[in-house]
């Protein structure tokens, strides 16, 4: 029997799985870990121990407990969260840690001086996207501004799945997908690294190889087989960033097809024909080559649940906290006893690509419980998301079909809402593991062990959630978007601390 290997590293958790060629998960394992938060505004993760170690945890769990043979595994695939800033040495060591995605703000600065240089028009014309939080070139410039004896060491800058596929096999790539998110240095057009627009950001030469996510990147190494138990020689293909193997692990393929990932961010991926250049959203080249994709995400999702259970739950044991909370929110009506919260907890990425939009809890009385709070919790979430949903409208660009996926899809009340108050039914597949999911069947596509239509047998359809009309979300998202706006003043005249 022939296996492949696919491994994810998320924003707090790390997943792995085993999988035979009739999508059977025949081992599963997971490791924990944390987001560091040491200024506001900013976010980051410890490489070698948070991205290799939780890799080599994982996948030598999963050979002890499967007890498969690491020969009969044919080849292996990894995602991580991305885009990520990391600066490594000629040996490469990481310089610092990593600096995350869209939540970290940090680049604020740098973003609105290349925006101001280059002009946005230009840029989303040859980047497809415009410059924000979710940008690597500015966060390149930003390092090589306050960190010069750090960005003078560098000999390359990584993404997360970068540094995991040069740590298996010595090979320093990045896959297109993830490459467009460095903006100013990817040309979308060209689908090539250019220094036109910015010369002064690092030296291309710097950046890595660029391949498609299903095309190998080299094979395991010596090194890499005694770290990880795995076979020397093994296939590794160039990966992705977690979200897109997550769109591919529920059959996102067709133009149309949209993805919804619950995690620690909503994530949102829609398949389309051609490239869709708007400031609001983002855009890539999809995995596979002559392909498109447009994409929106949420700053804090599942990562606000873990703070309010953190904050407001202290009482409830930590591994049953969130179904109880679930339940007490279910036993409060559809706009939670007039609460809306904004969800801006770590500023918000798209449509509004604002660092410093703030988080609010608005109208509360003494009549509140915990459960009307986590409701609107939840409620400001699918309300955050549905400006995104929106926004796709609005470029004609509605899903034909929406397929969710991620830990959040255990969630009823979630799911549900955010059926609702978007208006969109939901399909859920058998299989909500996850980009891991993902990545094992993009390693047995990228060696020719299955076809891309095989995964709707890998992972077939559970059922649809239908969304129910109710004139109180569709009143309350109104006072939603006009909240944001008046509370953008507020925050400015309290003197909020700025990412």
């Amino acid at each position: 029997m022939d296996y492949t290997l696919g491994i994810d590293i998320g924003t707090y958790e790390t997943k792995g799985v085993l999988v035979d060629m009739t999508g059977s998960v025949v081992a599963q394992a997971a490791r924990g870990h944390k987001m560091l938060v040491p200024r506001p505004g900013w976010a980051e993760h410890r490489p070698e121990e948070d991205w290799w170690g939780d890799f080599v945890f994982v996948c030598r769990k999963l050979l002890k407990e499967s007890g498969i043979a690491p020969g009969a595994i044919r080849a292996v695939s990894c995602s991580a969260i991305g885009p990520c800033m990391l600066p490594v040495n000629a040996a490469g060591d990481p310089l610092m840690n990593g600096v995350l995605y869209g939540v970290d703000g940090r680049a604020a600065a740098e973003v609105q001086e290349l925006t101001d240089r280059i002009g946005e028009e230009q840029t989303i014309a040859r980047c497809g996207n415009a410059l924000t939080s979710q940008s690597v070139g500015p966060k390149i410039l930003w390092l090589k501004r306050n960190h010069p004896d750090l960005y003078k060491k560098t000999a390359h800058i990584l993404t997360s799945t970068s540094f995991l596929v040069q740590r298996l096999t010595g090979e320093v790539v990045i896959d297109h997908y993830t490459a467009a998110n460095f903006s100013p240095l990817y040309d979308v057009q060209r689908q090539d690294w250019v220094d036109d627009l910015a010369d002064d950001i690092i030296p291309l030469e710097k950046l890595p190889r660029l391949l498609w996510s299903d095309e190998i990147a080299g094979e395991i190494t010596a090194a890499a087989a005694g770290a990880t138990g795995l076979a020397q020689g093994t296939p590794v293909t160039a990966g992705t960033i977690d979200a897109a193997a997550e769109a591919l692990s529920v059959g996102v393929d067709r133009p149309g097809d949209m993805m919804m990932m619950y995690g620690s961010t909503i994530f949102i991926i829609l398949r389309t024909r051609s490239l869709t250049a708007d400031p609001r959203i983002w855009y890539a080249p999809w995995l596979f080559r002559g392909e498109h994709a447009s994409m929106a995400g949420l700053a804090t999702s599942g990562t606000l649940t873990h703070w309010f259970r953190d904050q407001v739950a202290r009482d409830l044991d930590a591994d049953d906290a969130f179904p109880a909370l679930a339940a007490e929110a279910a036993a409060s009506p559809p706009g939670a006893n007039g609460l809306l919260m904004l969800p801006y907890f770590s500023g918000e990425r798209t449509p509004v690509h604002d660092t410093n939009a703030k988080g609010v809890l608005f109208g509360l009385n003494l009549t509140h419980t915990r459960g009307d709070m986590y409701r609107a919790l939840i409620e400001g979430i699918a309300h955050g998301t549905r400006h995104v949903t929106d926004t796709f409208a609005d470029l004609g660009q509605s899903p034909a079909r929406l397929l969710a996926v991620g830990g959040g899809t255990q969630n009823a009340l979630w799911l549900q809402a955010t059926s609702d108050i978007t208006g969109i039914d939901q399909i859920v597949c058998e299989k909500t593991i996850g980009a891991s999911f993902g990545d094992a069947f993009m390693a047995a596509l990228a060696v020719g062990l299955v076809d891309r239509s095989d995964i709707t047998k890998w992972n077939p359809v559970s059922r649809t959630v239908t969304a129910r009309h109710d004139p109180v979300y569709e009143k309350a998202h109104g006072l939603f978007r006009r909240l944001y706006s008046q509370t953008k003043d507020i925050a400015e005249a309290l003197g909020q601390p700025q990412a």
